[in-house]
């Protein structure tokens, strides 16, 4: 997560902390957080730093004009790790970050949220009244 925030009145925060939960394993990726622990691992200053670990996912708490440069140092350090998806949160769109993305062989979304999905698809939305159009049989 790039952006990611140890504030835990910051969206990021809530979503790290959520995917945790879930099972996910988190590397936080924030400058001003560096060197310290988040979500049970340590923050790292860059996606650079995370060169040799395997990576599926970038989520990207940037705004969307820094959203480029994330996804190029992904392209750079990441693509040997595994990485399979750029993901830009909620608000975040970068067409030109997506399209070297799309090039690079990775899965893009943007202007949504994992947390919130997971949530949509796993009918946890449901249990507060949201409609979210998955129809399911399970209670």
């Amino acid at each position: 997560m790039v952006g990611v925030s140890l504030n835990e009145n910051r969206p990021s925060y809530f979503v790290g902390r959520y995917l945790r939960l879930k099972g996910y394993r988190v590397l936080p990726v924030n400058p001003a957080y560096a060197g310290r622990q988040g979500f049970g691992a340590p923050v790292v200053a860059s996606l650079k730093d995370l060169a040799g670990e395997p990576v599926d996912m970038v989520d990207i708490f940037r705004r969307s004009d820094q959203a480029g440069a994330v996804v190029d140092e992904a392209l750079e350090h990441l693509l040997d790790s595994g990485l399979r998806t750029i993901w830009m949160q909620i608000g975040v769109i970068n067409e030109a970050a997506a399209e070297r993305a799309r090039a690079a062989g990775l899965d893009v979304i943007m202007n949504h949220c994992p947390k919130i999905e997971y949530q949509r698809l796993f009918g946890e939305l449901r249990w507060a009244g949201f409609n979210t159009r998955v129809i399911s049989s399970r209670l």
